[in-house]
């Protein structure tokens, strides 16, 4: 009888489907996952065609930001922002890719920028940055996302 007791309690114990189990509703799960979903960082960063080759992030993620800065300073190098304001040597772009591929270019000023006329440099790189060859927008949980980033473009080789 003792055995049968024993082992009554352990089945009882043991048993899963006696004990109510909370079920996290979908909500809680949601809120759970996008807690833990780092939004700083992306899984993959946008990338050119002439990088895709490459295999490691590290190099691809450089090779996109040299072959993205070298068109850059081409396309602004023919023109007259140097001859305007010789004293800009070094202008910062905001570089912001879209999920469909596009891009957007925005110069990015010091607060006290009074002595450039913003605007005329804003119009100036938004005439000159255009026709850039098809980039791959960034992969976050294989969704393509929007990503920004700032640029520093060398405007005088000296």
């Amino acid at each position: 009888m003792k055995h049968y007791f024993l082992f009554l309690v352990i089945l009882l114990f043991s048993s899963c489907q006696y004990f109510e189990k909370q079920i996290p509703s979908e909500k809680e799960l949601l809120a759970k996952e996008l807690k833990e979903i780092n939004w700083k960082e992306v899984d993959e960063f946008p990338s050119l065609v002439d990088c895709e080759k490459i295999e490691d992030k590290t190099q691809r993620n450089q090779c996109f930001f040299e072959i993205l800065t070298q068109l850059i300073q081409e396309k602004l190098s023919i023109d007259t922002l140097s001859v305007l304001y010789p004293e800009l040597d070094t202008i910062e772009v905001k570089v912001t890719v879209f999920p469909n591929s596009a891009m957007q270019f925005e110069p990015q000023f010091p607060k006290d920028s009074v002595a450039y006329d913003t605007v005329k440099i804003d119009s100036i790189l938004k005439a000159r940055l255009v026709d850039f060859p098809k980039v791959n927008p960034a992969i976050k949980r294989g969704i393509p996302v929007k990503t920004q980033f700032i640029l520093p473009v060398i405007l005088k080789v000296e």
